[in-house]
């Protein structure tokens, strides 16, 4: 099976077409530099993603905090990732780049404020 994909490590957008068979990668095509192959690879046999959401607060400034991991997730956990999200409750200030839920589902990812909120 071929699939197309553009890439998205650099600014070139590089076109690339991958060849797939049984799941994985056997040959890559039209990357211009080495970072096309590596995200082919990746995008096809395990792709992530950084995940943003919100938050709801209690008595703060704002309603809803905006969030998101600190490192990507596994895409086919994403919708677990938010019925977690969904389930926090900010009653405390917080500052950009804190963490408000650490090792979400175990992957050893953190969710972190992306606002400062008072």
């Amino acid at each position: 099976m071929n699939k197309d994909l553009i890439c998205i490590e650099c600014p070139r957008s590089c076109v690339l077409k991958v060849c797939i068979e049984s799941c994985r990668v056997v040959k890559v095509e039209g990357e211009k530099c080495p970072k096309g192959k590596d995200y082919a690879v990746s995008e096809v046999e395990n792709p992530r993603r950084i995940f943003t959401s919100t938050v709801s607060s209690r008595g703060l400034v704002l309603k809803m905090i905006p969030v998101r991991t600190d490192k990507p997730i596994p895409k086919d956990r994403v919708l677990e990732a938010a019925g977690e999200i969904r389930k926090i409750k900010l009653d405390r200030p917080v500052k950009v780049g804190e963490v408000i839920t650490a090792n979400l589902l175990g992957l050893g990812v953190n969710v972190i404020a992306t606002r400062d909120c008072v």
